[in-house]
């Protein structure tokens, strides 16, 4: 059985391996990295994700626009999709989770927190029993 494919959406590259390390700390996992919400757009089609973590403010396209696209695609439509964000206030909040993400987490944050969520939303039948 194929391993979960997580795509990380982040211009910062210090935060996107940040990111990466609390995927990894799952199990067995597929990480994919975009440093950008265009790079991103490239590569969804070339692969079918089981979750997407993206940043909010990015050059290009910003995470809000990637997370609208990314709801309006029926293949991506029921995707789970982790906002990890300096944004802390209610409204971006509110406004990140209307737009179709699951979580809002604010930086600085606990990887743990992290892993714990992408735990959570791989498990099914298609997750490595490693986890």
């Amino acid at each position: 059985m194929a391993a979960p494919k997580v795509l990380i959406v982040e211009d910062s590259r210090s935060m996107r391996e940040l990111i990466a390390a609390a995927v990894d700390g799952v199990g067995t996992v597929e990480t994919y990295q975009a440093a950008s919400g265009f790079e991103a757009l490239k590569v969804l089609p070339r692969f079918r994700f089981s979750l997407i973590i993206t940043d909010i403010n990015m050059p290009d396209i910003n995470g809000l626009e990637l997370i609208n696209f990314v709801k309006k695609n029926p293949h991506y439509r029921a995707t789970p999709l982790i906002i990890v964000t300096t944004e802390g206030r209610e409204v971006d909040r509110a406004r990140g989770l209307a737009l179709g993400a699951s979580e809002y987490i604010i930086k600085p944050f606990e990887p743990a927190t992290l892993t714990e969520m992408v735990r959570r939303y791989l498990r099914g039948p298609s997750v490595s029993a490693e986890m």
